[in-house]
């Protein structure tokens, strides 16, 4: 087995309290404080309300952004508000967490011509936690009831945008979930200072506001419910159970303390009440190159861990991270390594100590080890290579769902090969793991449902 050189042979270092009290207050503030009214008309004057918006084009959900910031420059956060809820439901969170330097922001015309987009995630912020905090009634009123009840199964962005929308249209939506409160990753996985203040609960609350959604937490697929039930239970069921499963490094000691996976670690991050009762190590090894990858490196170090590094396997044009996160998380003092993949966990008294990784290189585009390795010393090793879908649920019945790569297939409607059934979200091929996208899935689904119900 390996070793550490001699000169780093300790006894892991992991402990909770490590910082003061406002340092934790500090390091887990608002990423992105709002802008203020004034900041608002300002920004908004920005913009240019291109005719042809590339930035409408570039948003997953086709929001009309040149109207929603007229609408602020004219002082109507509500009409904004609206204007952005009519296409996203959940509207606030993208504001927070969507990755707008790779979408809408990217192809702002002023991006283009100055190399400084107009800051329409930062816009869209404003206008939908204004309306929030001031509506007194919900935007939203249900059409007369259809009779017609659906299944949707799991209550992140997906199952949450396909429930609001089926239930302003009338039918009864009865939401599965296998946690103890919805929201999926926005409530679970997200990093703690991308949305402070409790934001996940209460947009869950604002969606749930339209009425017709009755929730039923701790029931997950394959267990308390089978798809088989659901489907004599309702007149259509909608999927979006998320990637429940963490991929693994198929590595001996992977069981050993003191390794774990990312998504996990986050969930408990943004379920406590005391981050001083976090223990984290002193030294930290991040195996992946994405968002999670990046938002367990960022988190571990503001807890007050002194060393991390991000260890991905190719370079870092092929990290699914954008650059601005990558920034951000260098700016927290987390160092990322490129070109290297884990080759074996060094432990001591069933405690893992350390990590060896071989240099990657990629020839006609597969990768290769070059046999050449290297150590570092670690506290703890945190898991960010991916997450998983777990089909065995669906094949309680004769009738299979039908899969492409794991994932369950889908057709442009978000139709299975299943009569009755629907599927969307990260749980689908093809999806790319954003908040936004599974927000669309959801609606694109709740349409199609909404169609075939009504005949």
């Amino acid at each position: 087995m390996s070793q550490l050189p001699e000169s780093a042979v300790r006894r892991p270092d992991i402990r909770s309290g490590r910082l003061s009290a406002d340092d934790y207050i500090a390091n887990f503030s608002d990423l992105h404080p709002p802008l203020t009214r004034h900041e608002a008309f300002v920004e908004a004057e920005r913009c240019y309300f291109c005719h042809d918006a590339p930035c409408v084009t570039a948003c997953p959900t086709s929001i009309d952004i040149p109207m929603f910031i007229r609408q602020i420059a004219g002082d109507r956060p509500e009409g904004a508000a609206k204007t952005i809820f009519d296409q996203n439901i959940l509207g606030g969170m993208c504001a927070r967490v969507c990755p707008t330097e790779t979408l809408c922001e990217e192809v702002c015309v002023r991006e283009i011509a100055e190399g400084k987009p107009v800051k329409i995630g930062q816009l869209q912020r404003y206008a939908t936690d204004t309306a929030m905090a001031d509506w007194t009634e919900h935007p939203y009123q249900r059409a007369a009831s259809t009779g017609k009840s659906v299944a949707v199964v799991g209550g992140g962005p997906a199952g949450l945008s396909c429930a609001h929308r089926l239930a302003l249209y009338g039918h009864n939506v009865i939401l599965y979930e296998a946690q103890q409160k919805l929201g999926g990753l926005n409530e679970f996985g997200i990093a703690a200072y991308k949305t402070v203040d409790g934001f996940a609960s209460l947009e869950v609350d604002f969606v749930l506001g339209i009425g017709g959604i009755t929730v039923e937490t701790g029931k997950a697929l394959g267990t308390e419910v089978t798809l088989g039930d659901l489907r004599s239970w309702h007149d259509a069921v909608f999927l979006a159970m998320g990637l429940p499963g963490v991929r693994a490094l198929d590595l001996t000691h992977e069981d050993a303390a003191g390794v774990g996976d990312a998504v996990s670690f986050i969930a408990d991050l943004r379920q406590t009440d005391d981050l001083a009762t976090l223990p984290v190590g002193r030294k930290i090894v991040v195996i992946g190159g994405g968002m999670t990858a990046i938002d367990i490196a960022s988190q571990t170090k503001r807890l007050g861990a002194e060393d991390v590094t991000i260890v991905y396997r190719r370079g870092q044009d092929r990290m699914n991270a954008s650059e601005y996160e990558q920034e951000l998380a260098k700016i927290d003092g987390v160092k990322i390594k490129h070109n290297a993949q884990p080759r074996e966990l060094i432990v001591d008294d069933d405690a893992v100590t350390g990590i060896v990784f071989e240099y990657t290189q990629e020839i006609d585009g597969k990768l290769a080890g070059t046999c050449e390795t290297f150590t570092l010393a670690a506290d703890m090793v945190f898991k960010a290579i991916g997450q998983s879908f777990d089909n065995q649920p669906l094949y309680e019945e004769i009738e299979s769902v039908a899969l492409d790569g794991g994932r369950i297939k889908v057709d442009d409607e978000r139709r299975t090969n299943v009569d009755g059934l629907w599927a969307g979200g990260d749980c689908v091929a093809g999806g790319d793991d954003l908040t936004v996208t599974a927000v669309e899935d959801g609606k694109i689904a709740a349409e199609s449902i909404h169609r075939a119900l009504i005949g």
